[in-house]
């Protein structure tokens, strides 16, 4: 027997690695990385947005850890009553200088880099200015330590102390709005694209598997539904139901499923017939397998196509609701609302300014993952 024969020396044929590391989904990932752009802009969108989930670790008006009298307190998760540290109020003002004596005087804190949070306003105004201020760069030190008792030399008059965007109209800090803004425009438009995604998946899986009288009926409803009026509708829902995040989501949600439909009923009509779904169908399995094993991963091919695109959508379909005061309740972080302040109050271009920049970055980034994902699970799209 030859050394050739022997089965010791017969290489070993390894199975194609099946799942999220396919050669399929490995084509695709290096097809998403030849585009520099869309690449880096997907790494800068979740820095950005994985910075704004710990927002209150970066601002806000009460410290992070603190040790007072030999206890060891974390006010950023607990509201300890004011009374703990010798006050009287429900809730403790972190920024009042009485607190601040005291527990200085009786052990320490540690602070986030910026002492506001989204609805702190800024009591030390520089003296003779009034709600909006201007960012602290656009006012000389001495004028901007004004508002603090004891003037440049007050130790609260320092860098975390600073409107770094200026203030709105009621003295908030913009930048700490502007965060707290970004994080939930980005966690309403996810929650709003992955409940549109799930619910026109599912009616564009019914439709396109079952055709006949289903795909009729269904489709002359999907028609009769998108041509409402959808904005008016939307602005008379969100006028009498109470303003909140997941009203608002359950509104929004009743029109956004539809762009979805079409592109998974193409799917499923253009699959259901291929000789795979018949074989299946004579071994006997159910609709429902066929459906979600086989044609699925067919169908969203074409919808993760259109993710990034409804996301964008979504977060732009919040700003201009709350741009026209029918979208998160009052005193929420809002883009939409920070440029309606931006155009009510002309005399502060900071506002708008602040807000349309945020606005522009966020959704330019969102469009060029979008372009990268298109190309990379387009079969007919290489790179050199």
């Amino acid at each position: 027997m030859d050394a050739a024969s022997h089965p010791a020396s017969q290489p070993v044929v390894k199975p194609p690695r099946k799942g999220l590391f396919s050669p399929t989904n490995v084509r695709r990932w290096e097809n998403f990385k030849a585009n520099r752009r869309g690449f880096w802009s997907l790494w800068i969108f979740l820095v950005l947005f994985v910075l704004s989930l710990g927002a209150e670790f970066i601002v806000n008006d009460r410290p992070i850890l603190m040790s007072y009298k030999g206890e060891i307190l974390a006010p950023i998760f607990v509201d300890y009553p004011e009374e703990k540290f010798g006050g009287f109020l429900a809730q403790t003002d972190y920024r009042a200088q009485d607190i601040q004596d005291e527990i200085n005087a009786n052990g320490w804190m540690i602070w986030p880099p910026i002492h506001y949070s989204y609805q702190t306003a800024n009591s030390n105004l520089p003296t003779g200015m009034s709600a909006p201020t201007p960012p602290f760069w656009a006012v000389s030190k001495e004028k901007r330590c004004t508002g603090y008792a004891a003037g440049t030399t007050d130790p609260n008059c320092n860098w975390s102390n600073f409107n770094w965007l200026g203030t709105d109209d009621q003295a908030r800090d913009v930048l700490a709005r502007l965060i707290y803004g970004f994080r939930i425009s980005v966690l309403f438009g996810l929650a709003l694209t992955i409940c549109s995604a799930v619910v026109g998946v599912c009616a564009g899986a019914i439709q396109g598997y079952f055709g006949g009288w289903t795909d009729l009926l269904m489709q002359r409803f999907i028609e009769i539904w998108s041509s409402m009026p959808v904005l008016y509708i939307l602005l008379i829902i969100a006028s009498v139901l109470p303003p909140g995040f997941f009203i608002l989501l359950g509104i929004l949600l009743l029109f956004s499923w539809v762009g979805l439909v079409g592109v998974v009923r193409a799917e499923f009509l253009r699959a259901r017939n291929f000789e795979y779904v018949r074989a299946a169908r004579a071994l006997g399995v159910n609709n429902r397998t066929i459906m979600y094993r086989h044609l699925l991963p067919n169908a969203m091919v074409a919808t993760l196509t259109f993710v990034p695109f409804i996301l964008s959508g979504s977060i732009s379909t919040l700003t201009s609701l709350d741009f026209l005061g029918f979208g998160m309740p009052p005193g929420s972080p809002s883009l939409g609302e920070m440029i309606a302040q931006g155009k009510s109050n002309l005399q502060a271009p900071w506002l708008g300014l602040s807000a349309f920049f945020t606005m522009s970055i966020m959704l330019s980034l969102l469009i060029f993952i979008g372009e990268a994902v298109r190309d990379a699970f387009d079969p007919r799209k290489t790179f050199q």
